[in-house]
């Protein structure tokens, strides 16, 4: 209200405006487009979206065209007087480009559409009607969502008589008879510069936020959305200004800001790292690992990521930081073949160290890097060498193998391949530990099994170590209670009274396998799985944590933590299973999170570091991964046909806090496992029109704060020995919120905002009801 043109616009730009354009037609389209060179860019994109609804054909028919979105492919229909023209928006190819996350189910997905009407009145436009539509939305929640609208109207009102003719050798020389400041600048949008006034730099943006880094805020929905905040402010810094950040923020809150300067994933954020980490220097080992993890989790690395990681190998002095380096490769490797940079040069010489590695070296934990950074890339030519290691005499490497064989996709999982996996349950060459077995059993449900395939599974039942007989049997269970896709061929297994009756499946024991869901909504499905597998002794042997996440067909594996102990019968004085008889004293945990398998971390080694950690034993949980990861990451400029830009950028952070213990109590014959997931998750959509003088814009955002602890109580002071598992979720916040503005340089500015907050109970998950039993009866002898 009371404002003009002019003191929106300013003097110069108004006269810009109002300043007459040149448009060469040829057939119906735009050849040539001809403008002062001076004028500012946001004036002239203007002008080109009123040359670009000029463009009209009178035949029905594709066509591709040049017009202020760029080279699109455009489709014209034509009735009486009447012309529609269609543009594929996601065809049109422009100089900006964004980017997105690799991840489908933490990624946005966009509908788009531009229809423009003509009334033609011999062959001359009468009117023009112009309605394009952008929609973003979150495929997880897919209310966090953004629309653009943007609407053109072109009416003839008078005709006048226009200019005499003028002659010349051609249409640039006769323009620039007309005007000698008309230039040719073509039709397509320009790049318009957006200044920023009163813009705080990084340094100053850094002072106000740095107290919502520190470690004590992780857990809170603050710490990803400052994080967020931040990756914005770094994205347009120098190396120079990220340098001075990294070097004045406190000791606790720097493995943060080594997080946020990674994940910003500019050239300069890189080239800061590179300068500020010391890979030779053994005190840095935290900062460099949560460098290396941020690489992974990265939403769109570059070559030159992974470059810098294969010339850092050669200076790293921990035995650690090499194998997360080489681990973390392979995941890269992965990232950059999904978008097509398979034959990259540096991706082939990675590409055929990990592959070669395994063979090269009979250092064991040099053989588990390698297959681990191979697990990661999910290369289709590294099958081969999973097929081969998971025969393998070390149960280390069968592990890896067979669990790596899991994660690919069925199709490339061939009948020789599954001939491997039968080989090592059924033990047809040798024998193999139970954990082994039992991760051959998982791929074999999981890739598409035959009917003789599952037979023979099915009648091993009975015949195994009493644990694994009854892991078997919950696994089985668990199959046809989930209504997995091998649950169709299982029954019709089971209609054989051989394969299936009372005294194959009723065996008694410790192990399970249970899955349930954990959210369901419109969007989004999340599912767990909880699976264990004890000793003959009453000792764990493996416990096996996965989440995943399905989102409109697309899957992910969002989190997996396995806990794996061996050779722990001594304590107890109680016999070994078969195969198990040699096996050094050994627990440990390995953590996958969003698809990425992170370095295992190693409770104890051997007799003597059993016995000293169990007399240190404070109950402390062990960190396994600790951090601030960016989740969602999508970037896009949309040029409109008016001749207006709109950004689009959409973030998700995510503050977690992973971590397991391990308790053997021998006086109480009693073990303890807990595995501690916190997270804090932030995820935020910015839609912004800039134009130098007006500036309008949306963000929608939701956040939360969530704990999920898993914990297994063990007695073994008796057979069988008596099991509790819990799984617990705590009470916790949701909140979402839209908030849309206007600015101007003058009038009053437009802000309006709404949101909701709710919170939602905690509860403890549903196991199968024999543990629920179970845990009333060790509660009971606890009381």
């Amino acid at each position: 209200q009371g404002a003009t043109t002019q003191s929106l616009l300013g003097e110069n730009k108004l006269a810009a405006l109002e300043r007459p354009f040149m448009v060469h037609l040829k057939n119906g389209k735009v050849s040539s487009f001809y403008c002062y060179k001076a004028e500012p860019a946001s004036i002239k994109n203007l002008k080109r979206g009123v040359a670009s609804l000029l463009q009209v054909q009178s035949r029905s028919g594709k066509v591709i065209e040049n017009d202020v979105s760029g080279r699109c492919t455009v489709e014209y229909k034509a009735a009486q007087g009447q012309v529609t023209r269609t543009k594929a928006l996601e065809t049109c190819k422009t100089a900006e480009t964004g980017f997105t996350t690799y991840i489908q189910v933490l990624g946005v997905s966009g509908e788009s559409s531009s229809v423009t009407v003509f009334t033609l009145e011999d062959g001359f436009i009468k009117s023009a009607t112009a309605k394009e539509t952008h929609i973003l939305a979150v495929n997880a929640r897919r209310t966090t969502a953004a629309k653009i609208v943007s609407r053109q109207n072109l009416t003839l009102v008078t005709i006048e008589t226009g200019p005499f003719e003028v002659a010349g050798k051609n249409v640039a020389s006769v323009v620039k008879s007309l005007d000698e400041k008309l230039y040719a600048v073509g039709v397509t949008a320009e790049k318009v510069k957006s200044q920023c006034k009163g813009c705080q730099s990084l340094f100053e943006h850094w002072q106000e936020v740095q107290k919502q880094f520190e470690p004590d805020s992780l857990s809170k929905a603050i710490a990803p959305r400052r994080f967020l905040a931040l990756i914005q402010s770094i994205r347009k810094a120098s190396k120079d200004e990220i340098l001075q950040v990294l070097k004045s923020s406190t000791k606790t809150a720097l493995p943060q800001v080594v997080d946020a300067v990674t994940s910003s994933q500019t050239p300069a954020s890189l080239d800061a790292m590179l300068q500020f980490l010391n890979f030779a220097d053994p005190k840095g080992l935290v900062l460099q690992e949560r460098f290396l993890y941020a690489c992974g989790f990265s939403s769109h690395p570059n070559e030159r990521m992974l470059q810098a990681l294969d010339i850092s190998k050669g200076k790293i002095v921990s035995n650690d930081i090499k194998e997360s380096v080489v681990i973390i490769m392979g995941a890269l490797v992965h990232k950059l073949c999904q978008k097509g940079g398979c034959e990259l040069p540096t991706v082939v010489e990675v590409k055929k160290m990990i592959l070669e590695g395994p063979d090269s070296t009979q250092v064991e934990s040099d053989v588990q890097m390698y297959l681990l950074a191979l697990k990661n890339s999910l290369l289709p030519e590294a099958i081969p060498l999973f097929s081969k290691y998971a025969e393998s005499e070390v149960g280390a490497y069968c592990t890896i193998s067979l669990t790596a064989l899991q994660r690919y996709d069925v199709a490339l999982i061939t009948d020789e391949v599954k001939q491997t996996v039968n080989r090592v349950y059924h033990q047809n060459h040798r024998v193999y530990e139970k954990n082994v077995r039992a991760a051959a059993a998982d791929v074999v449900f999981s890739s598409n099994p035959s009917y003789m395939e599952v037979k023979n599974m099915l009648l091993s039942i009975g015949n195994l170590p009493r644990e694994l007989n009854k892991y078997m049997l919950s696994k089985v269970n668990d199959i046809l209670h989930f209504e997995m896709p091998a649950s169709k061929i299982l029954r019709q297994a089971m209609k054989d009274m051989i394969s299936h009756n009372y005294d194959r499946f009723s065996k008694v024991g410790s192990s399970s396998a249970f899955s349930g869901f954990m959210a369901r909504t419109a969007d989004a499905t999340t599912t767990y799985s909880l699976d264990i597998l004890y000793s003959g002794s009453g000792v764990l042997r493996r416990s096996n944590m996965n989440i995943y996440a399905a989102s409109n067909g697309a899957m992910l594996h969002g989190l997996q933590v396995a806990i794996e102990a061996q050779g722990m019968e001594s304590l107890i004085a109680a016999k070994p299973d078969e195969g198990e008889e040699d096996l050094e004293s050994f627990a440990g945990m390995s953590a996958l999170l969003f698809d990425v398998q992170l370095r295992p971390v190693t409770f104890f080694k051997g007799y003597s570091d059993l016995m000293s950690k169990m007399f240190s034993m404070s109950g402390e949980p062990m960190n396994v991964v600790k951090g601030l990861i960016l989740l969602t990451d999508h970037s896009q400029v949309i040029q409109l046909q008016s001749g207006l830009k709109a950004n689009a950028e959409f973030q998700g952070g995510l503050a977690i806090d992973i971590s397991g213990g391990m308790e053997v109590s021998l006086w109480y014959r009693e073990s303890k496992t807990s595995v501690n997931n916190k997270g804090a998750m932030v995820v935020t959509g910015n839609v912004t029109v800039d134009m130098d003088f007006v500036r309008t814009g949306m963000e929608v955002s939701f956040e939360t704060e969530a704990s999920l602890d898993f914990i297994t109580t063990v007695q073994f002071s008796e057979y069988p020995f008596l099991v509790c598992m819990q799984m617990d979720k705590t009470t916790f916040p949701f909140s979402e919120s839209l908030t849309k503005y206007e600015s101007l340089p003058s009038g009053k500015r437009y802000v309006s905002r709404r949101g909701h907050k709710q919170l939602l109970p905690g509860s403890e998950f549903p196991l199968h009801q024999e543990n629920s039993n179970m845990c009333k009866r060790v509660f009971d002898s606890d009381w």
